[in-house]
């Protein structure tokens, strides 16, 4: 039988499993989630933003001190980073309980030493940069305002130099223009309307952008309302945004103070210094004067700024000082050395900032401790009497309240045995007698090595020939052939002994060495010997062995890797000598090395290099040449001094143009010649300037009505001396002195336009274009005169009359229009023309030039009336045209030709003779003829007469085609056949022919 419980006894008992159950679940969260975070609201100074950190919950926090939580925290932290962010924030990631921190600090000098945490707690590594990841949420904080109310619209972010905030209203891309009236913070973010009007209500979104990852997140849209239970009045400024009291700036630095404020009427900002020096050229004013931007912050920009905000209610100030700083930056830092046990390490590592840096040294990461061999002074490390334990890392950190740097390096002592392995001794020396020979013995050891020399079995003592080298090495003057032998260095330290051998081979007989000097290209040796056998000759270099039947050594094009010693050897069946000379190879010389750029200026760069090999001819001069990207290949450059003396090794480089990459190399020349240039230095860019060069080709002219077109040629790029570069184009009026300016902001542009009513057609104008960059404006170019553009002629041609010419053309005749009323210059005239079959919208119309006051008409219909008026044109357009004149054609010339054409020939004498021309009724009347005489060498002469017959006088040795028209007020009729007279066999005549032809009843000859 199963014993059962009563009821409450199991009600008591699952209770109680509950109870204990939620204790340790209560227990648990209090570990995992409380025990951290239940500290947090109570720390000052914090601002909390959720992270994703390695897939664990992570709080990032903006911490002022550290120090104030380091005893709450202490007893949790499991372990401890330091890590610098691409952001540029120093960040340290604590862990307890397995939520992790990630505490930001805007400075290095906040975060925590080792010693504060807790010896031999924690550990210090580099953490990546991707570790942390900003969380994209932007907490988004509006108000509503009243009518006519001022608004200030927050944007709550992590605050952060690489941040840069914007508005949209209503509807993206409308974003917010700041103006007088309204500013956006890059400081805080926040959106300012100093007076809010009907016009701003709607919905506002901040913008975020990193400039590192371009990446912009948009808040949520706040909606900005009217209230109508109020009207806001007229009140002084209420400063919003001012900058800090006291605000510490880099040298080098862009500084950016922003000031605001709200008001009614709109504030107006102005900025002064109080020491009442102006601002020079480079400060800049943006943001409707809300902003003043100072570019590379120098010592004379230091001190204290005002901000006056003032309206007609009154005004306020806002004061700060700037002070000037520079934070540390290495001149020496520290690199890897490699010292024996025993010897003394002096260790420098030089840094300059300002105020002047301190030093502190670190091994492995731990304080180094100053005791009696170890010493620290003025940043140096000495270290004497070295030990194995003194191996390790070491950091030298140069810091300021500005700025911490750090320089690290390894110090490895060495102790070890002499080593011939690395640095063998030379198996074989072979010297002359009388001659001179250095033994080196250079083993590898640490300490030093003592050592000891022997020849064969023997010790060897100093004397007169013998001596014993400071380095180990042996030398033996006067060499005998009792000094041919092997001769052994014994080289030993606390750690071991080794030797090494060099043999010694002592040559007689022959002369001394020589020296021998070739330039370049040649090619033979030359040796000799007196033997009264027979003789083979061996030379040699180096290692190779070259036979020689005679003597001599052919090189051909001999070169500088040819240079050395080269031993001929004579050797005959009973005895041998050898002769050595050093053969020298003269050529121009080797690159320099290293160069690079020292110094650098707007126009200047101090260059430095080091000698490169001179191939045994003395350098004379160095160039130095220089490329941009907008040369052709390498130019020479400009050098002062002008000559660059071949033992001088630094040079300034002048004529540069400012705001241009360059890149330096330098050509060694010697007496053989010009060498290889260097390896180009690393580019480098010129500062800034003010331009020097306007531009060219200052014109204009043309355009529409009421504009002024003034053109220039932009200036290049590489004249442009730096950022921001424009123009500054300024006119007036000829004969005003006022001038009107204004800015083109495109350095690309070659034209502006200026429109305005009040301009006068074909004015003249003074104009000139200057140029400005970031540094200040430049000079302007030469002044022109240009002509605004001009208007179409105002008023019509007088004098209008039009007169028939023939069946076929009339002519047109006008009184030119004065030149004030061309409005511009006068191109012509237009002159239209119509029948009257035709309608005048589609009549004909031809031009005349401008200087011409008539026209002549042709192709015209003949007996028929023709109307015509004529109108003046420029470059704007044509004029009104004048009354409309009207000319009626001739009636046509007689269709019928003269007949019955007789001719005969007396010596040179022509008689012609024709049956006369009657018109028709449609026809003009015949008023006369004309007789065309043609040579067959080209010459024409005309002669009219009123009647039948013509008589002509032919003097040439050549055919003549003579025909007869009729004439009359209509033109000339058609022409009769065409008589062809023989070459004429009278004598030569000594009249022209013009006069020889003559016309019966006296007409006149043409």
């Amino acid at each position: 039988m199963i014993d059962m419980k009563p009821l409450y006894v199991l009600v008591v008992d699952f209770f109680c499993l509950f109870v204990f159950l939620g204790f340790w679940f209560v227990f648990f969260l209090t570990l995992k989630y409380c025990s951290i975070s239940s500290m947090l609201p109570k720390i000052k100074n914090f601002h909390f933003l959720p992270v994703l950190f390695l897939e664990t919950p992570t709080w990032l926090i903006q911490i002022q001190s550290v120090w104030n939580i380091l005893n709450l925290l202490q007893k949790n932290i499991v372990h401890f980073l330091v890590a610098i962010l691409e952001v540029s924030v120093l960040c340290e990631l604590w862990e307890a309980n397995e939520i992790r921190f990630v505490f930001l600090f805007s400075e290095a000098s906040q975060l925590p030493s080792r010693k504060t945490l807790g010896e031999g707690i924690f550990q210090r590594t580099e953490c990546h940069s991707s570790a942390v990841k900003y969380s994209n949420k932007v907490l988004f904080d509006g108000k509503k305002v009243g009518k006519i109310l001022s608004n200030t619209s927050a944007c709550v972010v992590f605050p952060h130099p690489d941040l840069s905030f914007a508005w949209i209203f209503n509807e993206y891309p409308s974003f917010v223009q700041e103006d007088s009236r309204r500013f956006v913070s890059q400081e805080t973010g926040h959106l300012y309307i100093a007076k809010v009007e009907p016009s701003d209500v709607g919905n506002y979104s901040c913008v975020v952008t990193s400039r590192a990852s371009r990446s912009p997140v948009l808040g949520s849209p706040t909606p900005l309302v009217l209230r109508t239970d109020g009207v806001m009045g007229e009140y002084e400024p209420k400063i919003e945004v001012q900058f800090p009291e006291t605000l510490a700036a880099a040298k080098g630095s862009t500084v950016k103070l922003e000031c605001f404020a709200l008001g009614n009427p709109v504030p107006q900002i102005n900025w002064r210094r109080t020491d009442g020096l102006p601002f020079p050229s480079k400060i800049k004013l943006r943001k409707s004067n809300g902003m003043i931007e100072i570019p590379n912050f120098q010592q004379e920009d230091a001190g204290l700024y005002e901000c006056i905000t003032e309206n007609s209610r009154g005004k306020n100030i806002a004061r700060g000082r700037l002070t000037y700083y520079a934070k540390p930056h290495w001149v020496q830092p520290i690199q890897d050395v490699e010292v024996a046990v025993e010897d003394t390490l002096s260790w420098e590592c030089r840094a300059s900032g300002k105020p002047k840096p301190s030093y502190r040294w670190l091994k492995n990461g731990e304080q180094l401790a100053i005791e009696g061999r170890i010493q620290i002074e003025n940043g140096a490390l000495t270290i004497s009497n070295l030990n194995l334990t003194d191996s390790g890392r070491y950091q030298c950190i140069a810091e300021n309240k500005h700025g911490v740097i750090s320089s690290s390096a390894e110090l490895r002592v060495v102790a070890s045995a002499p080593d011939f392995s690395k640095s063998p001794m030379k198996r074989l020396i072979q010297v002359q007698i009388g001659s001179t020979v250095d033994f080196e013995c250079k083993p590898r050891a640490f300490p030093k090595a003592k050592c000891s020399w022997k020849k064969g079995g023997e010790q060897l003592q100093e004397n007169e020939r013998i001596s014993l080298l400071k380095d180990g090495g042996l030398r033996v003057a006067n060499v005998t052939k009792g000094d041919a032998g092997t001769y052994t260095c014994l080289a030993t330290n606390q750690f071991g002994t080794a030797k090494g051998s060099t043999s010694l081979v002592v040559t007689g007989g022959c002369s001394q060495t020589t020296s021998l000097e070739l330039l370049m290209g040649r090619n033979l040796l030359s040796c000799s010997a007196a033997f009264e056998q027979p003789q083979k000759f061996w030379w040699i270099f180096f290692s190779p062995f070259y036979f020689c039947a005679s003597g001599d050594l052919m090189i051909r094009n001999i070169q500088l890797k040819h240079s050395g010693k080269y031993v001929c050897m004579v050797k005959t069946e009973v005895d041998s000598v050898a002769s050595a000379a050093d053969l020298i190879v003269r050529g121009s010389p080797g690159p320099p090395e290293h160069v690079r750029v020292d110094e650098i200026t707007d126009t200047t760069a101090q260059i430095s290099w080091q000698e490169g090999t001179d191939n045994h001819s003395p350098v004379t001069t160095y160039t130095i040449q220089a490329r941009t990207p907008f040369s052709v290949g390498w130019q020479r450059a400009t050098t002062v001094p002008d000559v660059i003396d071949g033992r001088t090794f630094t040079s300034t480089v002048v004529d540069l143009n400012p705001w241009v990459e360059y890149e330096f190399r330098v050509v060694a020349t010697n007496k053989i010649g010009g060498g290889e240039p260097s390896l180009p230095s690393e580019k480098v860019r010129t500062e800034e300037a003010v331009p020097e060069i306007p531009p060219s080709e200052v014109s204009g002219g043309g355009g529409s009505r009421s504009e002024l077109v003034i053109t220039w040629d932009p200036v290049p790029e590489e004249l442009q001396n730096g950022e921001g570069f424009g123009y500054v184009v300024a006119f007036r009026p000829s004969g005003t002195s006022t001038w009107i300016q204004t800015v083109v902001t495109s350095p690309d542009t070659p034209r502006y336009v200026f429109r305005n009513e009040s301009i006068l057609p074909f004015s003249p104008y003074e104009v000139k274009v200057g140029v400005y960059n970031n540094k200040g404006e430049g000079p302007f170019s030469a002044v022109a005169t240009v002509f605004s553009a001009e208007e179409e002629p105002s008023t019509a041609p007088s004098g209008v009359s039009a007169t028939s010419l023939s069946s076929s053309a009339i002519q047109v005749s006008w009184t030119a229009i004065p030149w004030k009323m061309s409005n511009g210059r006068l191109l012509g005239y237009e002159v239209r023309y119509w029948n009257k079959g035709q309608k005048e919208e589609s009549s004909n119309r031809v031009k005349a030039a401008g200087n011409e006051t008539s026209i002549k008409i042709t192709g015209l219909r003949s007996n028929l009336d023709y109307y015509t008026a004529v109108r003046a044109y420029n470059s704007a357009g044509a004029g009104p045209f004048s009354a409309t004149v009207n000319a009626t054609t001739k009636k046509p010339p007689p269709s019928q030709p003269p007949g019955n054409v007789v001719w005969n020939v007396t010596d040179s004498r022509v008689l012609l003779s024709w049956e006369e021309v009657r018109a028709m009724d449609n026809e003009s009347q015949v008023t006369g003829y004309k007789v065309l005489c043609r040579s067959s060498q080209g010459g024409l002469q005309e002669l009219s007469t009123a009647g039948t017959t013509a008589e002509l006088w032919l003097q040439l040795q050549d055919d003549y085609l003579i025909e007869v028209r009729a004439t009359s007020e209509g033109g000339d009729g058609s022409s009769s056949q065409q008589i062809l007279i023989p070459r004429l066999a009278s004598t030569f005549s000594p009249f022209p022919l013009s006069q020889l032809l003559s016309a019966s009843f006296g007409d006149v000859v043409r």
